[in-house]
């Protein structure tokens, strides 16, 4: 069985990073300020990506199975992917959107969130297109919101975690130990592997830090995905021979098992 990971459906682009609104830009571009960012091939007229559309790439490429996460660069929409994990039980499971460091964040979680179609919540931490950007000082050890993962624990609902760039704000190894140690009930995926990238190969320092967070492999709870590798080498084509020894790496480091 082959399953991706990481899919993404949006019905549109209504998104925000930190540097602003984001929205679509038509033929697969998405505009950001002044700027457009070519996301999608320009196959049409407007930026979007349905679960019609996953669904009919997931067959033409053979993926029997997908996992939809969600970001704010984007744009919440839990209740689509909600509505599509309904209408595909089969082929779709799903993380919830959630930004827990919202001054009401617990009241919607608690009286407007609905869990019921999720397996899992993620938390899309990068600083560039994550909520590290939209919130400066954002810790995943922050004591305001340590309640969420005792509840997420009880929920039995995986937490996913993209940590964003090596070095970052974001790259909080440290408080995802504690959070994984302390909650050993709770599983927690990190996505893209933790981001190795030839720039941070070069550096020693950097280096030792992609290590200490893979190392979190160690844990009973802890897994990776390695979803969108390849974005990261840009100077690289097929078959990527840095992402083949990031994955020998890691490989050797956790094991297979741990990756997702």
């Amino acid at each position: 069985m082959l399953i991706d990971a990481q899919a993404h459906i949006f019905p549109r682009i209504w998104g925000l990073n930190a540097t602003g609104p984001t929205r679509g830009g038509g033929y697969g571009r998405i505009r950001i300020g002044d700027n457009l960012l070519q996301l999608l091939p320009p196959f049409q007229e407007k930026t979007v990506f349905t679960v019609e559309m996953l669904i009919k790439h997931m067959d033409w490429a053979g993926v029997d199975k997908a996992i939809l996460l969600q970001g704010p660069f984007y744009g919440e929409c839990n209740a689509y992917a909600a509505e599509a994990i309904t209408q595909y039980p089969d082929r779709l499971i799903g993380a919830a959107y959630f930004d827990p460091w919202t001054s009401d964040s617990r009241q919607i979680f608690e009286q407007k969130l609905d869990l019921s179609c999720f397996r899992a919540m993620k938390l899309e931490c990068s600083e560039a297109t994550g909520l590290c950007g939209l919130h400066p000082q954002a810790r995943l050890d922050a004591p305001d919101i340590t309640w969420l993962w005792p509840e997420l624990e009880k929920l039995q609902k995986v937490l996913v975690l993209d940590l964003g760039a090596v070095g970052s704000r974001s790259y909080q190894t440290r408080a995802v130990r504690r959070i994984a140690e302390t909650h050993p009930d709770l599983r927690v995926v990190i996505a893209h592997l933790g981001q190795p990238t030839p720039v941070a190969e070069a550096d020693a320092y950097l280096w030792q830090l992609w290590r200490d967070q893979i190392s979190l492999g160690h844990l009973p709870n802890v897994w990776f995905d390695m979803a969108a590798l390849p974005a990261y080498l840009p100077n690289e084509i097929y078959p990527y021979p840095s992402m083949e020894r990031y994955l020998q790496l890691a490989f050797e480091r956790i094991g297979p098992t741990k990756i997702l």
